[in-house]
C-alpha cells in the first residue's frame, strides 16, 4: 500500500529556515527518522520509505510554493496512488506557533500551496496537516512574514513538534486520518482564535 506525503515548501537556499517551508522541514525529518536521502526527480525531490508494510513516497516539489499542484498530480498518477492516501504537511498562519492539526478537507485558508492543489486535483477532499507559525505581523507584512526566518524562541518550540509530525504521519498511514485526529490534534487555549 503506497501513500503520497508531500511537503510544502519553496526550493533553493533562500527559502531554507523559513515559516513557509516547515512542510519540507517536515518530510526531511520523515526521511532521516528512516536514514533515508532524497533525490532529485521530476517536479521535486523524492524518496521512498517503508513503515510497517506500507510504503511512503516523500515529495518536497520544486515548483515553488504556488504550483505545488502539477507536482503533486504528477506523483498521484506516476505511483498510481489514490487521494485518500495523499497527505499534504504546510504551514499555516491560523494557528498558534507549533500548534498540529489534521484535516480530512477544507479550504485553502489563505494558503497558496493548498490552493493549487484544490485547483489541480479539482477537489479539497484531501488530507492535509497543518502546522500552525502564528501570525504575529502586521498588516500587509504576511508575506514577508511566513518567508521570514524562524526566532530562536520559535525554533525551540518546533523542535519537539517536527518529532510529533513524524509520529502523527505514522499514525496516519498505519491507522487513518480520523483516528489520528483523534489522538493528535491539538487543540486552542480558548483565549487563542482557531
Amino acid at each position: 500500500m503506497k501513500f503520497l506525503i508531500t511537503g510544502l515548501g519553496n526550493p533553493g537556499e533562500e527559502y531554507k529556515n523559513t515559516r513557509h517551508n516547515i512542510g519540507f522541514e517536515a518530510v526531511d525529518a520523515l526521511a532521516a527518522d528512516a536514514g533515508a536521502v532524497f533525490k532529485t526527480e521530476r517536479y521535486g525531490d523524492v524518496v521512498k520509505i517503508k513503515h510497517r508494510g506500507k510504503i511512503l513516497v516523500l515529495l518536497k516539489p520544486s515548483t515553488y510554493m504556488n504550483l505545488s499542484g502539477k507536482a503533486v498530480r504528477y506523483w498521484l498518477e506516476k505511483e498510481n496512488i489514490p487521494i485518500e492516501k495523499f497527505l499534504v504537511i504546510a504551514d499555516d498562519i491560523a494557528l498558534p506557533t507549533g500548534m498540529l492539526r489534521m484535516k480530512k478537507k477544507g479550504s485553502d485558508g489563505g494558503h497558496n500551496g493548498i490552493a493549487d492543489i484544490i485547483r489541480i486535483l479539482s477537489t479539497s477532499n484531501f488530507n492535509r496537516l497543518r502546522i500552525g507559525v502564528g501570525n504575529s505581523f502586521s498588516k500587509g507584512k504576511q508575506v514577508d512574514y511566513v518567508l521570514g526566518r524562524w526566532t530562536t524562541e520559535e525554533e525551540e518550540v518546533l523542535a519537539p513538534k517536527i518529532q510529533k509530525v513524524v509520529d502523527m504521519v505514522k499514525s496516519f498511514v498505519v491507522i487513518g486520518a480520523d483516528r489520528t485526529m483523534n489522538f493528535f490534534n491539538e487543540k486552542a487555549a480558548k483565549k487563542e482564535k482557531e
